[in-house]
């Protein structure tokens, strides 16, 4: 699998663009923030998701991790390919999107290609308590409620995020609450999550 190309952008069209590797052209699709951040004289180095079919290997191009990281989430949603979360990155930021989807936004959401109302609705009810543990941009820093408002799943979502199953990371969060004093950060219970699935 490719996940990564460093080289020099030889083409830019609507939607994709080619990253010469060596003498070896890729044709990488992306949003157009990301085609709009690449520079076209010096080296560039883009992240890539691979998606295998029978027929074809796509490449999947982002500048930064967090939008990676955000398509790699839309995909998991119902009657959301790759071609309509790439439409959603190009008309929201990953930033744009944790706020969207934490106010429930769904105009933001229909702005982009091939989002009704109905897809908004869905997107918004799957990603709501996924969306505060993603990153929100080149730091990949996630952005996180202050309190523990609805905390103990964000917390659990966030561990999952980070790659633990949910019975484990449940069960960790649990323990944890019955230690920590009411309305700790979730930053909080995230941390000492993490102790506890490392014990």
């Amino acid at each position: 699998m490719i996940a990564q190309l460093r080289g020099k952008v030889a083409l830019v069209e609507e939607g994709r663009c080619v990253i010469d590797v060596n003498g070896v052209g890729y044709l990488v699709q992306a949003s157009t923030r990301t085609l709009a951040a690449l520079p076209t004289e010096a080296p560039v180095t883009v992240l890539v998701e691979t998606q295998v079919r029978e027929d074809a290997i796509l490449l999947f191009g982002f500048v930064d991790a967090a939008e990676r990281e955000w398509f790699r989430l839309l995909t998991t949603v119902q009657g959301v390919g790759a071609k309509v979360a790439l439409s959603i990155l190009s008309a929201l930021s990953p930033s744009d999107l944790v706020g969207a989807i934490q106010a429930g936004d769904r105009g933001a959401l229909t702005r982009a290609a091939g989002v009704g109302t109905k897809l908004a609705v869905r997107l918004l009810t799957e990603l709501r308590e996924k969306a505060g543990a993603m990153p929100s941009g080149p730091g990949f820093a996630p952005v996180l409620p202050a309190t523990v408002a609805g905390g103990e799943a964000d917390a659990v979502s966030a561990l999952i995020n980070l790659g633990y199953r949910r019975a484990e990371a449940e069960a960790a969060v649990a323990r944890v609450l019955k230690r920590v004093a009411e309305g700790s950060p979730l930053e909080t219970l995230i941390r000492e999550g993490l102790a506890e699935l490392a014990r």
